[in-house]
């Protein structure tokens, strides 16, 4: 957080000092509501950090206030977590999404239409997708993205808690946002939450993502699964407090949510997804997807 106030303050500095050489005194009003702009932007930014630093750090994936399980036709399976341990995340929907955009937000002094001039041909996305991505950490691009997968909707809040897997199967596997579980196929967070699917093969393209830490760039994705970033790697475009990983039964085993041990949860950023027996386990690391291709 105090890099993203620090590059915002000084893109303002920047911006400010640039408008006045090119126009002059002519342009010295436009310079002061520059710098008025980026006052408030600063201000912004403090509060934003101190609310950050005020919460549960780096709590994605998580139940939020857009869960549609108050609508489900199956209430007796519970999206999110009982007790007190689950009043934190009301807010954390809402934080993430923002840490999601907070790397655009370095020239939040200017318009939106005016910010996403650094993404030349690509349209910012209304709401955040997530990327769940394989592939070597230290790698600028590669093959195999066919094997990559999109949640065009947040998971967090279209997921089952690990302790209401037994009402979940119980309605058989109908998730209170209506998606179906599948037992040969099963993806966990790094809170014990069960998600959904992603949706696969990741769709050919190009697209603007991030780790919402210090890079921001462009994804391409070709129809034949190579993917390349515009800039840095693939470790630079992840978020690591955002951990998911997909269980599949091995050989003769009995792979079942059931079998998973809640107390491993939750787990540390950046840290693997734990197993669980009977089951083979792949990890993958989460991006976000802030934009795509107009």
């Amino acid at each position: 957080q105090r890099e993203l106030a620090v590059a915002r303050i000084v893109l303002c500095d920047r911006m400010a000092l640039f408008r006045h050489r090119a126009m002059g005194r002519s342009g010295s009003r436009q310079m002061r509501s520059t710098l008025l702009a980026c006052g408030v932007l600063l201000v912004v930014v403090v509060a934003s950090v101190l609310a950050l630093s005020s919460g549960t750090s780096g709590r994605a994936f998580l139940p939020g206030p857009t869960s549609t399980a108050g609508t489900s036709k199956h209430p007796a399976v519970s999206s999110t977590a009982e007790g007190a341990e689950d009043s934190t995340p009301a807010m954390d929907l809402g934080r993430r999404s923002a840490m999601a955009m907070a790397p655009l937000a370095a020239v939040g002094a200017l318009p939106a239409t005016q910010a996403w001039a650094f993404f030349p041909g690509f349209k910012r996305l209304q709401d955040v997708q997530y990327l769940a991505a394989l592939g070597d950490p230290e790698a600028s691009s590669g093959n195999g993205a066919q094997s990559w997968g999109l949640w065009r909707l947040d998971p967090g809040p279209r997921g089952v808690m690990l302790r209401s897997y037994p009402a979940l199967k119980a309605r058989d596997g109908v998730a209170p946002a209506n998606w179906k579980f599948d037992q040969g196929d099963w993806w966990l967070e790094e809170h014990g939450l069960i998600m959904e699917k992603p949706d696969f093969p990741m769709p050919a393209g190009r697209y603007v993502v991030t780790g919402a830490r210090e890079v921001t760039t462009i994804l391409t994705v070709t129809p034949e699964g190579r993917w390349e970033l515009e800039k840095g790697k693939l470790y630079d475009v992840t978020h690591l407090p955002c951990r998911s990983a997909r269980y599949t039964p091995a050989s003769g085993g009995t792979c079942t949510p059931e079998q998973a041990t809640q107390s491993a949860f939750p787990v540390t950023p950046g840290a693997p997804m734990p197993p669980v027996t009977g089951c083979n386990k792949q990890d993958y690391a989460v991006l976000f997807v802030i934009g795509v291709e107009a």
